[in-house]
């Protein structure tokens, strides 16, 4: 893997260093670049393929304040352009296609592709909103002397999985994310789109897929029969025949 410094933040990336049409991959949270790796592999000598541990992430460096997605997206402008790259084809999923829909409203990009994207704001259920309201009283209730030992068992009990399993900077830039809605943004996305969904994916459902589908001006969307939130990982050869044929259809148009 290769290492940068660009913004205070040392990050690690391959990169297939060709002088070819850049193709980025953003990994989603809690992962990193790893489960992008079949479409680098398969990419590799037909784009200039950049594929990142984002900050936070794999092995670059931890974030050393909090981050909002509008600071990724800064974040990415300068690392892109620290590589020089300008007009990139940007592959991204879940958290990753929230990166990807902020920077492709402030720059130039040749084609998105959207995978289990996140970046609206759930419909809560009745059961989901009744959960939260119950969280709501408990926190207060646990403030109050002797039973804040109990505070660290509501928040596992009642907390996300992403949210569990981060800490420090890491844990309030999850907040501060989640709570960033980019629905008002996809209508201004003039690339292509093409959008990939598991049928079952729990954590962005199918539902966000067939908004973004409407709402964004040129997308179409791709539904994964019985997969999840990782449809582009468990059939990885699939996910890649279908966005080099969209690839191909652009530069076929060209």
């Amino acid at each position: 893997m290769l290492k940068k410094q660009v913004s205070n933040q040392t990050v690690y990336y391959h990169d297939s260093q060709n002088d070819k049409q850049a193709l980025v991959l953003l990994h989603g949270w809690g992962q990193s670049g790893e489960l992008m790796m079949p479409i680098y592999d398969y990419f590799k000598d037909q784009y200039r393929v950049i594929n990142v541990d984002l900050p936070g992430f794999g092995h670059s460096e931890a974030l050393n304040q909090t981050w909002g997605i509008y600071d990724y997206a800064a974040w990415l402008h300068a690392f892109l352009s620290a590589l020089s790259i300008e007009n990139p084809i940007i592959v991204a999923h879940s958290f990753g296609a929230r990166i990807a829909i902020v920077y492709s409203n402030q720059h130039a990009v040749q084609q998105l592709v959207l995978t289990g994207a996140a970046g609206i704001k759930d419909k809560q259920s009745l059961l989901v909103k009744g959960k939260i309201a119950t969280y709501k009283v408990l926190k207060q209730l646990v403030k109050l002397p002797g039973l804040n030992r109990y505070e660290d068992q509501l928040k596992k009990h009642f907390g996300s999985s992403d949210y569990k399993e981060t800490t420090g900077f890491k844990r309030s830039s999850f907040v501060k994310i989640v709570n960033e809605d980019l629905s008002g943004l996809l209508k201004n996305i003039k690339a292509s789109t093409l959008l990939v969904w598991g049928e079952h994916d729990q954590a962005t459902p199918l539902w966000m897929g067939k908004y973004m589908e409407k709402t964004i001006p040129d997308a179409g969307l791709v539904v994964f029969e019985g997969d999840d939130h990782y449809a582009y990982f468990h059939q990885s050869q699939r996910f890649n025949l279908i966005i080099e044929v969209f690839f191909n259809a652009l530069k076929e148009n060209n």
